[in-house]
């Protein structure tokens, strides 16, 4: 009988401080020190770092006791500002609904009387989303930051890190195998360290490249 995983480690806090920069140090500097009504737009392929970055802006203004607004692809409308919110995020615009569009910029145009500042993402620039025309040039109008993904070393650091925040060892040859098996999509690979933390727990094993295969091959015979 294999043992059940529990989610003994808690996600870690998306910060400021755990963003790796690496080509993305303007847009990092920028949302820090993001004040007044002044709105900006990160874009960049999957696993480059713009949720982290929201989550982080998030969390340095909640911190502060400010309240937020974010608005993300799952968040179903109608939405509104809350009384007394400083900040509204957008994250995955480029998927919005025509619901969402709809909301997003009544949004954007409430937050402009109300003089309060927006950041938003997506994986394509302001010119290139999808969404209807008005709402695509608001989302145009403050400063717009292109995301790298990192390089493979930068990447292989943000991996080391995490595994041991869980107190988990990962050789260099399971490093070697998920960096160049794998895209180097820090979502994608975050998620695949914390099912492989579950599975190793599960089968009471050390984590290495045979096992990181036979969960592989479990899952692909399950679809999961």
């Amino acid at each position: 009988m294999k043992q059940l995983p529990l989610p003994i480690v808690a996600p870690a806090t998306a910060r400021f401080d755990t963003f790796i920069a690496s080509g993305n140090a303007a847009a990092l500097q920028h949302l820090q020190r993001l004040d007044g009504a002044t709105p900006a737009f990160v874009w960049g392929p999957p696993g480059s770092g713009k949720t982290h970055l929201l989550h982080a802006l998030a969390h340095q203004r909640q911190q502060r006791g400010e309240r937020i607004g974010w608005f993300d692809a799952a968040a179903r409308p109608p939405w509104s500002i809350d009384a007394g919110c400083a900040l509204l995020l957008f994250d995955a615009c480029d998927v919005y609904d025509e619901a969402q569009q709809r909301d997003a910029f009544a949004l954007l145009v409430e937050a402009q009387s109300l003089g309060v500042p927006w950041v938003a993402a997506a994986r394509v620039p302001p010119v290139d989303l999808g969404v209807r025309e008005d709402l695509r040039t608001r989302f145009g109008w403050g400063p717009v930051f292109a995301l790298r993904c990192l390089p493979e070393e930068q990447a292989r650091a943000v991996l080391r890190r995490e595994s041991d925040r869980r107190g988990i060892l990962l050789s260099d040859e399971v490093m070697d195998y998920l960096l160049t098996r794998f895209a180097r999509d820090l979502s994608h690979l975050m998620a695949l360290l914390d099912r492989l933390d579950g599975f190793a727990l599960a089968e009471q094993r050390g984590i290495t490249v045979p096992l990181l295969r036979k969960m592989l091959l479990e899952q692909e015979a399950t679809g999961a």
